[in-house]
């Protein structure tokens, strides 16, 4: 096997220092799976075990840390993770399969995330609460602050392995806490990178770890008693199976979803047809808020199709380096073979493909279904795919109870032009999210971030990540008398 760009193995960013162990970690290429797109390391139990201590340790500084100082170490990391950009950007394109004007994106949003937690970490409120309801408590005002709950245990996933990892490692340092972060196995050196930012940063010793680890560390990590939260993002059977794994620990999870949209009649189509192309064939649909299920009104049905199968048909399938490319590979080849069974499946049903649908290798084509039943796993289950499954319908409520048909509710999209429909679709899905005349894959990184049902559990969004990793406490004071 080729190693791309070949050097020595980066080594894990273990509480302010880099070290190596004797467990290699080989990152392959996903558009080349016989080319290495670099290696690492695995953390050994040993290196585990000091990386946690050292965050218990460091959190004794952390807590004590004045705003500015939090503040400061987060603009700084902000502005490494800028002035690195084509540096992440090819990283993520190499070891992700990324498209590389979407990576470009990707570290353009991290360093909007670090930027908003440095703002986030200089305005964490308290207020004053008067509290001479009674007779009884005359003379007693209440006064809360928020302080930082303890070590952050943090595991983030492959699709987008930079900013979402700085929704876990940004809103820590905000808030005071220390944090362990196990990045994705598969592609683990984009933040090994922006381990180097962190520590030119200024960050406390002990304060952030960055560690690749098996599935059984990151397991011990869960369960791990001095952690006070775990934050995991993934798939929604391994989320889940933390959460019973973690104890008494704080649990936030944002997990996958099968994301609808609904077009009403009253829509514009070129618009709508133009959201929808990115939302769902971006980074091969490989996004827990991909465009999966289309709900299309009958009147425009027939419209709607004709311009989305030639948008999907006119997308460059290709080199994730090349600038003109719309869709790379997807991760491995693994999930291209899972996309192409489940395709299979909606066909043997019954579903008609009308773009797409063949894998080749590691790529899959833009792919588009119409026909399906509503049981075939591309509709009920989280395809994590380049395909999307078209229904008709003519009653707007009943679009709406068919996206809600569904274990998941993270984000949906409803295009339309009626005010009565925009309201009765924000009140009636079972969401998270609601995203008017625009895809349910829209997300900017200082707003409410989370889904209901198996979706998740709790919200990202630095303020909101913030809230749940500081614990609130009342101070109340009584004028004698």
């Amino acid at each position: 096997m080729v190693i791309a760009n070949a050097t020595r193995p980066h080594p894990i960013f273990l509480a302010g220092r880099w070290v190596e162990s004797p467990d290699p970690l080989d990152v392959v290429n996903p558009a080349d799976p016989g080319t290495l797109a670099g290696r690492t390391y695995h953390a050994t139990p040993e290196q585990y075990e000091e990386a946690v201590e050292a965050a218990v340790a460091a959190f004794e500084t952390t807590r004590h840390m004045p705003a500015y100082e939090r503040g400061a170490i987060l603009r700084a990391i902000s502005t490494g993770i800028r002035e690195r950009r084509e540096e992440l950007g090819r990283r993520i394109a190499l070891e992700a399969g990324k498209p590389i004007r979407d990576a470009l994106v990707e570290v353009d949003r991290a360093t909007l995330t670090f930027r908003l937690g440095a703002e986030e970490a200089e305005r964490i409120y308290g207020e004053t609460i008067p509290l001479d309801l009674l007779p009884s408590s005359k003379g007693r005002m209440g006064i809360t602050r928020r302080f930082p709950v303890g070590p952050v245990a943090a595991i983030s996933p492959f699709n987008f392995p930079l900013n979402l990892a700085a929704h876990k490692i940004a809103p820590a340092i905000a808030a005071g806490c220390p944090v362990v972060l196990k990045p994705p196995s598969k592609d683990p050196l984009t933040m090994l990178t922006v381990g180097e930012i962190i520590e030119q940063a200024g960050a406390p010793a002990g304060s952030v770890s960055i560690v690749p680890m098996t599935r059984a560390l990151g397991d011990r990590m869960v369960a791990d008693e001095r952690f006070k939260l775990l934050t995991f993002t993934g798939s929604p059977a391994v989320g889940w199976a933390m959460k019973a794994k973690a104890g008494k620990k704080r649990v936030v999870l944002e997990l996958g979803g099968n994301a609808g949209v609904v077009v009403d009649r009253s829509a514009d189509l070129d618009w709508a047809v133009k959201r929808i192309l990115v939302g769902a064939f971006s980074y091969a649909g490989q996004v827990c808020i991909s465009v999966q299920r289309l709900f299309v009104h009958a009147d425009v049905m027939d419209a709607f199709l004709e311009r989305l199968i030639a948008g999907a048909r006119a997308l460059k399938v290709g080199d994730p380096l090349d600038p003109a490319t719309d869709l790379g590979p997807m991760v491995d080849e693994q999930a291209a073979r899972r996309t192409q069974a489940w395709v299979d499946e909606a066909v043997a049903m019954g579903g008609r493909v009308l773009l797409g649908g063949k894998a080749q290798g590691t790529f899959f084509p833009p792919t588009i279904l119409v026909d399906t039943p509503v049981e075939a796993k591309v509709c009920s289950s989280e395809a994590f795919a380049p395909l999307v499954v078209v229904f008709p319908f003519s009653d707007f409520d009943a679009a709406v109870r068919g996206v809600n048909q569904s274990f998941y509710g993270l984000q949906a999209g409803v295009f339309t032009n009626d005010l009565t429909n925009t309201w009765h679709a924000f009140s009636e899905l079972e969401v998270g999210g609601v995203i008017v005349n625009d895809i349910p894959t829209y997300r900017i990184d200082h707003m409410p971030y989370g889904g209901v049902k198996d979706s998740g559990l709790g919200r990202e969004g630095l303020r909101w990540s913030i809230e749940d990793m500081t614990e609130l406490r009342i101070m109340v004071l009584a004028q004698p008398g």
